[in-house]
C-alpha cells in the first residue's frame, strides 16, 4: 500500500457503515486521518466503528442525508467531537429497482434522487463552511459512469448521479480560490451489497460493458479516494475520475 498522509485531517464519510464507504474510511484511518461515519443504519455503523476503531480515531453519526436537520446537527457535532471537518466524501446512495423510464414508480424516482443528488448537496452545504473557517478542504463525491452514459432501466440512478458531475464541477468553481478541491469518481461497478438491488440481468449488462472483464474492488475506491483527499491533489478541482476498467471512452 502506498502511504498518503493525512495525519491531523477529520475525514467525514457518508454510507461509511458498509462496502464502498467503509473501504473509504479504512484507507483514510490508515493514512492518518480521524473519521467520522455518517450512516442511517446504527447497527452497522456500530459494527463498523468497533472494527475500524482499531487503525486510528472514529466517530459516529447517525444521518438522513435528505434530512437538513439531520446533516446539519451531524455536521455540527462532528466539528465539535473532532475539531473540525477537513475532507468530505459523498458516499453515501442507493441503485433502486430497474425498470424502463415509464414504469418506474415516481416515488421510487424521486427516492434515488433525494438520496443520491439532494444528500450531496446537503453534505456540502453542511460542511463547506467548516473547511472555510480551516483554509482548506477536499469533497469527494461519488458518482458513477452511469451519469455519463445513461443506463437503461435505471433513468433516476442515471439522471442523479450526472447531477452529482455537474454538482462537483460547480462547487469546485465556486471555491477554486479558497484552498479547497472539489472532484468526483465515477466507477463502474464496484462488488458491494448494492448488487443485491438490482436483477442479474442488469449485472450481467454492467459486467459486459467493462474491457477488464472484472468489476471493481472497494479497496481501489479507497485508494483513488484518499489521494483526492490528500495535499498532493492541490491543483485539480472539479474534476472526473473514472474508476471503471477501461470502460469510459471520454
Amino acid at each position: 500500500m502506498n502511504q498518503i498522509d493525512l495525519k491531523n485531517k477529520v475525514a467525514v464519510v457518508t454510507g461509511g457503515a458498509r462496502g464502498i464507504g467503509r473501504a473509504i474510511a479504512t484507507r483514510l484511518l490508515q493514512s492518518g486521518a480521524g473519521v467520522s461515519l455518517w450512516d442511517l443504519d446504527a447497527d452497522a455503523m456500530a459494527e463498523a466503528a468497533l472494527e475500524l476503531s482499531k487503525t486510528g480515531p472514529v466517530h459516529v453519526a447517525q444521518v438522513d442525508v435528505t434530512s437538513e436537520e439531520s446533516v446539519n446537527a451531524a455536521a455540527a457535532k462532528t466539528a465539535d467531537a473532532l475539531g473540525g471537518i477537513h475532507i468530505l466524501v459523498n458516499n453515501a446512495g442507493v441503485a433502486g429497482s430497474t425498470a424502463r423510464l415509464w414504469e418506474l414508480p415516481v416515488a421510487e424516482w424521486r427516492k434515488v434522487v433525494e438520496i443520491d443528488l439532494i444528500g450531496p448537496y446537503l453534505c456540502c452545504r453542511a460542511v463547506v463552511p467548516h473547511m472555510l473557517q480551516a483554509g482548506w478542504g477536499r469533497i469527494v463525491n461519488i458518482a458513477s459512469i452511469a451519469g455519463k452514459e445513461g443506463n437503461p432501466n435505471a433513468s433516476h440512478y442515471s439522471a442523479a448521479k450526472a447531477g452529482v458531475i455537474a454538482l462537483t464541477k460547480s462547487l469546485g468553481k465556486e471555491l477554486a480560490t479558497s484552498n479547497i478541491v472539489v472532484n468526483c469518481v465515477t466507477p463502474a461497478v464496484i462488488e458491494t451489497d448494492i448488487l443485491k438491488q438490482v436483477g442479474q440481468k442488469h449485472i450481467d449488462y454492467m459486467l459486459s460493458k467493462i474491457p477488464m472483464n472484472r468489476f471493481g474492488k472497494v479497496e481501489e475506491a479507497g485508494a483513488l479516494v484518499a489521494w483526492l483527499s490528500s495535499e498532493d491533489c492541490s491543483f485539480t478541482t472539479g474534476a472526473v475520475f473514472d474508476l471503471s476498467g477501461g470502460r469510459a471512452t471520454y
